[in-house]
């Protein structure tokens, strides 16, 4: 998947940008504006973002920001399909690590890695992969989550041997929702993320998916 890639019928969030980087210059220009948009959202939250905070946080003009985003929209879109990739990067390392020897190891490090993003990455809690907010296409169906699920599913089949099917996958994204509500939970007073909330997270994803996959 693409950094710019957004879920349903696979639009790009780049589609919504007026100029498509093509060399580097361009492309470090544009995260340059991405960092700049998550800064301002990790400090003030993403209903507050303003395409003249990106500008000024990124040093740049207000031109540069209209020349890749037509509005604040475009910008959120964007910075989530980045951390939409960034989670799905995640997922591969995850499953893919040799230090998961079953499913629960993985899914454990899964989890692990959604927690070290929020402690790691600027606007994260905010926005996380859009999920927050509904950035799909007005015929779209499918949400960031079941994506998520979808991607989970076929690497813990092609590591574990685990069943694909439809029961499968809408058991990961419950397992899913279950983890992003109480991460997000776990971070709402606490910078670090509360153990207590973390911990019920862990035990609640593995035993949604106990049934499923032991």
């Amino acid at each position: 998947m693409s950094l710019m890639e957004l879920i349903d019928g696979k639009l790009a969030a780049s589609a919504n940008l007026r100029n498509e980087p093509v060399q580097a210059r361009s492309t470090a220009r544009l995260t340059a504006l991405l960092d700049a948009a998550a800064a301002a959202i990790d400090e003030l939250g993403y209903e507050r973002l303003t395409t003249a905070m990106v500008a000024e946080r990124a040093g740049a003009s207000i031109g540069t920001v209209y020349r890749y985003f037509p509005d604040r929209i475009a910008v959120l879109q964007a910075l989530a399909g980045r951390n939409l990739d960034r989670v799905l990067s995640s997922v591969d390392r995850a499953v893919a690590d040799r230090r998961s020897t079953s499913w629960r190891e993985a899914i454990t490090a899964f989890f692990d890695s959604y927690v070290d993003a929020f402690r790691s990455e600027p606007g994260f809690a905010s926005l996380r992969a859009g999920d927050v907010l509904d950035l799909r296409p007005a015929t779209g169906t499918s949400t960031v989550n079941s994506h998520i699920a979808e991607v989970l599913l076929r690497a813990l089949a092609e590591r574990f041997g685990i069943e694909v099917s439809a029961k499968a996958k809408f058991g990961l994204e419950n397992a899913i929702v279950i983890q992003d509500a109480l991460v997000a939970r776990a971070f709402a007073r606490s910078p670090r993320g509360e153990a207590a909330f973390l911990e019920s997270g862990r035990s609640l994803v593995l035993s949604t998916l106990a049934p499923l996959f032991d």
